[in-house]
């Protein structure tokens, strides 16, 4: 019988996609969260309210790998890397541990975290194993979360999805930088966007996209290609939507503005509570002004507008 090891890693919430990440690109088979802000004010599946959860400034990223990998090199990597971000952001104390499982108890651990969930009025995210039954007008987004960067079910990526529903009409054309699990790609093409094209500096990334593109059917509108944020971009886009770091977001305001046709938005999640001006101040030194300001937890999420009519902006 195969074993797997799972490592599990301490950080700061701020570095969640950042670890999980360098942990894939690490030949992680599949990687998981362990988050105590995800229980605030949920329910279990019966309707029970989950007790009062102590709230932790720190998040466990756990990764999966076959009994192949040296578990010990790739934490003494991750070190490395992490170390060479240390005045990038602050991660916080890091831990790792690593246990020995065998498969049966590798595939509960990890399908325990992936149960199909709604997570707009219209888009519901399904792990690809599953046999989900879609309700009249609900659209359903297939994800393999077996080699993707999350489930969809993240703060960051659930105000994405928000905001994506709040400003597609139909038709549009949207850039989604960096894309990870193609999430977002997906749901704009099933909110009506005419064209998509998708983003991301890792090759890992844009494999893992091009996968979860085609778990869905009729997406022949998303094109997945390695890029740089938006450097050498030269599509004009309706929508433009990036859930990144937000020291990351902050290069791509310039570009963003340059591409966004007037009248259309600049949607930006992956911002910790502590960076929120930094990031607001990017977009409206740029020329957008806010529209929409979102917050789950320590997360928050945005959209800007380019207009000459401030009268519908916040401040306006």
């Amino acid at each position: 019988m195969e074993t797997w090891q799972e490592l599990k890693v301490t950080v700061k919430r701020e570095g969640e996609e950042l670890v999980s990440n360098l942990l894939i690109e690490l030949g992680a088979q599949g990687v998981a969260i362990e988050d105590s802000m995800d229980y605030v004010g949920n329910v279990d599946r019966f309707g029970e309210i989950f007790p009062e959860v102590e709230q932790q400034e720190e998040i466990v990223v756990i990764a999966y790998y076959p009994e192949t990998v040296d578990v010990t090199a790739v934490e003494a990597d991750l070190q490395a890397r992490l170390a060479e971000l240390a005045g990038f952001m602050d991660l916080g104390e890091i831990k790792m541990g690593t246990t020995a499982l065998a498969e049966e108890d590798w595939a509960d651990n990890w399908k325990k975290y992936y149960e199909p969930a709604r997570i707009t009025h219209d888009l519901t995210i399904v792990p690809s194993w599953t046999d989900y039954e879609a309700t009249a007008g609900e659209k359903i987004i297939k994800l393999d979360p077996g080699m993707a960067f999350g489930t969809g079910t993240h703060p960051t990526t659930k105000m994405s999805l928000f905001a994506l529903e709040q400003v597609l009409r139909g038709g549009e054309t949207v850039i989604d930088v960096g894309t990870g699990s193609g999430v977002l790609s997906i749901a704009s093409s099933l909110l009506g966007a005419k064209e998509i094209f998708a983003y991301d500096l890792d090759d890992v990334a844009v494999r893992v996209a091009q996968e979860n593109i085609e778990l869905n059917p009729g997406m022949e509108n998303i094109h997945v290609a390695t890029g740089d944020l938006l450097k050498g971009v030269e599509i004009k886009a309706d929508v433009i939507v990036a859930n990144i770091l937000a020291d990351i977001l902050i290069h791509l305001t310039e570009d963003a503005y340059r591409l966004v046709k007037d009248e259309g938005y600049l949607i930006m999640s992956g911002i910790i509570k502590d960076k929120w001006e930094m990031v607001r101040e990017s977009a409206e030194s740029a020329g957008f002004f806010l529209e929409t300001h979102m917050i789950q937890g320590e997360w928050n999420a945005c959209v800007f507008k380019k207009t000459k009519d401030i009268s519908g902006v916040i401040g306006g």
